[in-house]
């Protein structure tokens, strides 16, 4: 019997499972939770937000929340990213930017974002000089790597709204990170564009005229959207852009830790199976691939494209 409490099993997307890079050639993205990916094509490495403190429930209802150092130098060193040249955020919630600053501390990287996300850094030490505050249609580069900074929207019912206009201080209530800007992040390199969109919700008609061949998808909350704005967020994101693949992001319990396997939010948060069941026809007829990103394992997001 389903209870509020209990969640969707994995096992009916195992057919989804993105494969294990057969190498290292060309771009290779390891997959961290929510929606950080650490993209490298073997010279640049450049990551979205990074998040791998994931604290629990109870901690971010009631206390103050902080990175984990620990955890974030565990996760440099499993990735041999200590020279990641970038790392940006989605928008400034503390999923996606808690630990960015921390990234940026460890690598020397550049934290790349909204204002907001650039006083999370300074709260917690980040030099100006490796602070980019960055605007609708700004692109910035590193090595063979382009990021272009496209404004977006939360999804909807945002709990923290607003902006971070003062240097943050952890700890601090989780409230305390608020959305600042949203963005999708396209990333263009000679192997591919990929357009990571964290959030799922759209601005009608902002991506007609971006081309991308693989979009990592948010899917957070989707679940509980009714079908049509289900459907209207595929054709927004995913048709208007060409995409031929689509990862799907931001569909795990990110109040577990990532030294266990991934598992769904449970039903009382969202429902993967009812997101999954409304979007895999939408992708079976426009030819769209769709996989399940796996922790921390190399994929090759434009392996069988062509």
């Amino acid at each position: 019997m389903r209870t509020p409490f209990g969640r969707p099993s994995l096992r009916p997307f195992l057919p989804y499972k993105q494969p294990a890079a057969p190498d290292h050639d060309g771009v290779v993205a390891y997959f961290l939770g929510t929606t950080s990916v650490l993209f490298s094509d073997g010279e640049t490495s450049v990551l979205s937000d990074g998040f791998v403190s994931r604290p629990g429930l109870l901690r971010v209802a009631a206390g103050r929340i902080s990175p984990d150092r620990a955890l974030v130098r565990a996760a440099i060193d499993r990735l041999r990213a200590r020279d990641l040249a970038a790392v940006f955020c989605a928008h400034s919630h503390y999923d996606h930017a808690l630990d960015a600053p921390v990234w940026a501390l460890e690598t020397g990287a550049d934290l790349i974002g909204s204002r907001s996300t650039a006083n999370i850094g300074r709260g917690s030490g980040v030099p100006e000089s490796s602070l980019r505050v960055v605007a609708d249609g700004d692109t910035v580069s590193y090595g063979r790597f382009g990021l272009t900074f496209l404004d977006s929207v939360h999804s909807p019912g945002d709990r923290f709204p607003g902006t971070v206009d003062e240097p943050l201080v952890p700890p601090a209530r989780a409230g305390a990170w608020r959305t600042g800007t949203a963005y999708s992040v396209l990333l263009s390199h000679p192997g591919g564009r990929v357009l990571l969109h964290a959030s799922a919700n759209f601005r009608p008609g902002a991506l007609r005229g971006v081309d991308a061949d693989v979009v990592y998808l948010g899917v957070g909350d989707l679940g509980r959207r009714p079908a049509g704005f289900v459907r209207a967020y595929w054709d927004e994101v995913v048709v208007a852009t060409g995409a031929r693949r689509v990862v799907l992001v931001h569909w795990d319990d990110f109040f577990l830790g990532l030294h266990r396997p991934l598992r769904p939010m449970p039903y009382v948060m969202d429902d993967l199976g009812v997101t999954t069941d409304r979007l895999l026809p939408l992708a079976r007829c426009d030819a769209v691939d769709v996989v399940m990103p796996v922790a921390w394992q190399p994929s090759a997001p434009f392996a069988g494209l062509g």
